[in-house]
């Protein structure tokens, strides 16, 4: 068997910054997985199409395999390969792997995906489990030497400057710590879920994002771990399938790229074209690096930068606050995850943005503005998520960490805190950014 790795960023959207750091990790563990079997991993960079055919040709190969992605630039490369193939008289099969179902067995009546998540998962549990995942093969034949790229050639990781090592602090990639990690979940986090989920001062997610991101486990792998958990243990019945469910928000991400390409850049919801949308660079910079004002979104954007993640609840607020308190276009904050985010996924990262700017499929109402006070205060009440990631604010008391500016003058000075040095003033009003974002959300409606 001949293993082989393309790098074509030409095939769907070029990876951001955190993201190619963890494919350089993840290729990394997957080399040496198939090494331990027997065989070696090629890499070879350059239109996909051409270097599969060309590599089969080289090596004699029968027959190519490899797994489908729906999605339409994947499916361009796919068709083109499959072309170049049969020149070769060379037999070529698809395999399933990236999604629960293929878009096609969840169709309206006019034949289009649905737009709507409830209705939507509600098809999918219906078709009933996905295929079970077949076991890692434990030996491979390797076939003959071939040429294969250096993946330092391939300059995926930052080096001047090496802005890396918080990625490097947090995360392990590669499938067996990803495994690890499944079994930690549904063994220890699975049971409080449904409450510890919405909680960034706590352990409540499983952190398989990016491993999903990078096929190092596929979703079909990970419902029939979390089945057999609920199974065996029914306690976990209720974090399960709420679990499951957010596996489901995934999957309906997928499906809306299948059916909308442009969901990066082009607004679902067309009214939303004459959107008044404010171009402020240095607000814009000012949310980039956390120096907001605001605690809970700080916190976030900073936790971003240095981990590659944020927690799900802080991005529905962090997102919020740069499209409605600041008018700031969504696809800006788009771009920012893309590029920072280590699991920054062609499908979910744009539908959630549109699905906060209220231009989304299933989208939160534009009218709803979330007030990052009540939320810092609701979701972090101890302060113990905002004191980790703005340690300035760390010795205010919890009622005062997410306003700091309603401390008083010896408060702010007891806990080292001079607002507008140590810490930013709050760069718009909640009041005032609200009104302002109902006002412009009141133009496009007359519109």
């Amino acid at each position: 068997m001949v293993c082989l790795y393309v790098l074509d960023d030409a095939a769907g959207r070029s990876a951001g910054g955190a993201a190619r750091w963890w494919l350089a990790q993840s290729l990394r563990a997957l080399a040496a997985d198939i090494a331990a079997r027997g065989g070696s991993l090629i890499l070879r960079k350059g239109p996909a199409a051409r270097v599969i055919a060309e590599l089969a040709r080289e090596s004699g190969a029968r027959a190519v395999y490899w797994n489908g992605i729906a999605q339409a630039p994947h499916q361009a490369v796919e068709r083109q390969l499959e072309a170049a193939l049969a020149k070769l008289g060379l037999d070529s099969q698809i395999f399933p792997g990236d999604l629960l179902v293929p878009p096609s067995a969840i169709r309206n009546k006019e034949g289009r995906g649905l737009r709507v998540f409830t209705p939507f998962w509600r098809r999918v549990l219906s078709l009933g489990d996905p295929p079970k995942p077949l076991p890692a093969p434990k030996e491979l034949r390797p076939g003959p030497k071939s040429a294969s790229d250096r993946l330092e050639s391939w300059k995926l990781e930052p080096s001047k400057p090496d802005w890396a090592g918080g990625l490097r602090e947090s995360w392990t990639p590669g499938e067996t710590a990803a495994r690890a990690r499944l079994r930690d979940f549904l063994k220890h986090t699975a049971r409080n879920y449904v409450g510890d989920r919405d909680r960034p001062d706590r352990e409540g997610t499983s952190g398989l994002s990016p491993h999903l991101r990078f096929g190092e486990l596929s979703p079909r792998q990970v419902w029939h771990a979390a089945r057999f958990a609920a199974a065996e243990d029914p306690a976990l019945g209720q974090g399960v399938e709420k679990f499951l469910s957010e596996l489901g928000w995934r999957e309906f991400c997928r499906h809306l790229l299948h059916d909308h390409p442009g969901l990066a850049t082009e607004n679902l919801q067309a009214n939303f074209d004459g959107f008044p949308w404010k171009g402020d660079k240095k607000a814009l910079a000012a949310w980039q690096r956390g120096g907001t004002g605001y605690p809970i979104v700080d916190a976030g954007l900073r936790e971003l930068w240095h981990t590659g993640v944020m927690h799900n609840r802080v991005r529905m607020v962090v997102a919020s606050f740069l499209v409605k308190h600041l008018l700031i276009d969504w696809r800006d904050g788009e771009s920012w995850f893309w590029d920072t985010l280590v699991d920054a996924d062609a499908g979910s990262n744009p539908a959630n943005w549109q699905w906060v700017a209220g231009c989304g499929a299933d989208a939160a109402p534009y009218f709803r503005v979330f007030n990052p006070i009540l939320q810092g205060e609701k979701f972090d009440p101890d302060g113990t998520y905002v004191a980790r990631w703005v340690p300035e604010l760390k010795d205010l008391p919890a009622k005062l960490i997410h306003q700091p500016w309603e401390a008083t003058p010896i408060e702010l000075a007891s806990a080292g805190i001079t607002l507008g040095k140590s810490y930013p003033q709050p760069i718009v009003d909640h009041a005032k950014g609200r009104e302002r974002a109902l006002a412009a959300y009141a133009k496009i409606r007359k519109g």
